[in-house]
């Protein structure tokens, strides 16, 4: 079965760094999307980023514009395996982190950040003095 499991997360001051990985299995992986989201408490669930398949002709990456310039995702095919970078971190930043991927193939990443049905169990970060 489809299984994705982040970790990377922990306690950090701001302006530190972390990286996220997140390990997938049970799907071939090199065909999917993945992104990341965030939830802090109290709020909604925010997309953050989404990297598509390299085998997707018009593939991209995209960034929310809370972490633009400041994460960063990233993708082993080989390995099954997708990273979120994480720079210049803010207490702001603090939630619990999730992969997800599409249950459609060469799904393009967009602002849109829909139709996720695969989720991991996050990863919990903290950002704080």
């Amino acid at each position: 079965q489809v299984q994705l499991v982040e970790s990377g997360g922990g306690l950090v001051q701001p302006g530190e760094s972390l990286r996220l990985s997140c390990a997938a299995s049970g799907f071939p992986f090199d065909s999917y999307a993945v992104g990341w989201f965030r939830q802090a408490p109290g709020k909604e669930r925010e997309g953050i980023s989404c990297i598509s398949s390299l085998k997707t002709s018009n593939g991209g990456i995209y960034y929310a514009d809370s972490v633009r310039g400041r994460f960063t995702i990233s993708r082993d095919d080989e390995k099954n395996m997708v990273y979120l970078q994480m720079n210049s971190l803010k207490p702001e930043d603090t939630g619990i982190y999730f992969c997800a991927t599409p249950s459609a193939t060469y799904y393009y990443c967009s602002g849109y950040m829909v139709g996720y049905d695969y989720w991991g169990q996050g990863t919990q970060v903290t950002v704080a003095s």
